[in-house]
């Protein structure tokens, strides 16, 4: 009984790779297995629309522009 319960803790002491136990913590796990990262999510309609949307959306925001002079910021214009 005792081994039992060592050898459970023992297989759940830690990923054998590091990064991906760290990697599928932070972003999961797809349910088939594929891998997903940058390239081939914006491979996807959906998510290549969504960034560029807000892509588009910072684009268009306002830059200001300032000038540290003697202790104070001031906007360039």
């Amino acid at each position: 009984m005792v081994n039992r319960i060592i050898s459970w803790l023992k297989s759940r002491a830690g990923p054998k790779n590091w990064w991906s136990g760290v990697a599928n913590f932070f972003f999961g796990s797809t349910p088939s297995g594929k891998v997903v990262n940058e390239r081939t999510a914006m491979q996807t309609t959906a998510v290549y629309a969504c960034v560029r949307i807000l892509a588009e959306t910072i684009a268009s925001l306002p830059l200001h522009t300032y000038r540290y002079e003697l202790g104070y910021y001031e906007l360039v214009k």
